[in-house]
């Protein structure tokens, strides 16, 4: 049996054990007697990759401390740094400018197209794909160059420039409209583990502080890979949390909009479909544990927004506040850890983490990676 061991977004562990189909154990001259492994997660990145496991004929258990919760019904304290819960959550193309923002934007586009099949497939996964509208103040070169024959290359989807008769205020100097996904994270968490239950996944509820723990964990002492998926790394001294603030209203937006201004601060809004409303955001600051909202900080970013895109506020003129939302991004210098390391004792650790604000737009392509590195681990082994 092969086991692999996965380590969960937001600090929840999840151990999972995979089994390669009979087919690929014979292709590969793989023995059951060989190569035994573990995998750990439970947010977006641990969930999308264990399912993704799972299609390729893997058999999966999951540890975590923390697992999807209901809207209505989560300690947000006490859950705050499971950061997938409070995700916006949607996709906003970052124009590559790097070979770092290259990768990336690769697993975007793999997510996009698995989020238009999904919803297809599954409408009850909580997604909606919708216009995403741009604004900037001061946009960064590579979007003064951008052309609609290169956003089309890049894979943006009906893609097109916003005329100057179109921005919300003068200070605006560049915008754009394509179409977009929008997810509601807690509906699309649960599907995810509800899917892998279905498919025969186990679920224990576990904490670990490091990603070689799981080799003492009963029933998994002969795993010989752990794939670390924790968020914030473990002690990983390039980690560093990003702590968000948004606000959950019950006002309804056929877009989901962003504005850059000139001074690095933001106003956004992502619509969250299944009568989930709207979050409208957000603040970003590096470094700060404080988990309590700020009224003050509340009504700024309700007041930006309202003046950036007024068709939010409807008839009525007003926000219809539901909650504040506090979280905290696991941020990393260098961007995202996708990488095999060696553990020791014949064991190896792949680590899948520090995507900061940006889990849910690449979740499945860095799962494609970490089945990539996984499988491409096992043959060479038997080469």
């Amino acid at each position: 049996m092969l086991r692999e061991c996965l380590v969960a977004q937001g600090a929840g562990i999840a151990v999972v054990v995979l089994q390669h189909p009979e087919s690929y154990r014979q292709s590969n001259h793989l023995q059951e007697t060989l190569d035994e492994r573990a995998l750990v997660g439970a947010g977006v990145i641990g969930l999308s990759t264990a399912v993704r496991l799972q299609q390729n004929g893997h058999e999966v258990s999951i540890v975590a401390r923390d697992f999807p919760s209901p809207f209505e019904a989560i300690d947000a304290k006490a859950l705050i740094n499971y950061t997938s819960q409070w995700g916006g959550a949607h996709n906003r193309w970052v124009l590559p400018a790097n070979q770092i923002e290259e990768r990336d934007h690769g697993m975007a586009l793999k997510t996009y197209k698995h989020m238009e099949s999904l919803v297809k497939s599954n409408p009850e996964a909580g997604i909606t794909f919708m216009p995403g509208i741009e604004y900037f103040e001061d946009p960064p070169e590579v979007y003064k160059t951008l052309t609609e024959e290169k956003a089309e290359k890049l894979g943006l989807v009906g893609f097109r420039f916003l005329e100057p008769s179109d921005f919300p205020d003068d200070k605006v100097t560049w915008g754009c409209e394509y179409t977009t996904w929008c997810v509601n994270p807690m509906v699309y968490c649960s599907y995810l583990l509800r899917k892998f239950s279905l498919n025969g996944g186990k679920v224990y509820r576990r904490e670990v502080s490091d990603p070689r723990e799981v080799f003492a964990i009963t029933g998994l002492s002969s795993a010989r890979t752990a794939i670390n998926c924790s968020g914030f790394g473990f002690g990983d001294k390039n980690s560093f949390i990003t702590r968000g603030q948004t606000c959950a209203v019950a006002n309804y937006s056929p877009a989901t909009v962003t504005r850059q201004n000139a001074d690095g601060t933001w106003t956004f809004c992502v619509p969250r479909n299944f009568d989930g409303g709207t979050i409208v955001g957000g603040t970003k600051e590096p470094d700060n544990w404080n988990a309590e909202p700020s009224v003050e900080v509340r009504e700024k970013l309700l007041k930006d927004f309202a003046a950036t895109y007024p068709p939010i506020l409807g008839d009525s003129g007003e926000f219809r506040v539901l909650k504040d939302v506090v979280g905290r991004r696991p941020t990393r210098r260098g961007g995202l850890r996708l990488e095999r390391e060696d553990a020791g004792e014949g064991r190896t650790i792949i680590h899948a983490y520090g995507l900061g604000g940006r889990g849910f737009e690449l979740s499945w392509g860095v799962a494609e990676g970490v089945v990539e590195l996984l499988e491409d681990q096992e043959v060479k082994a038997r080469l």
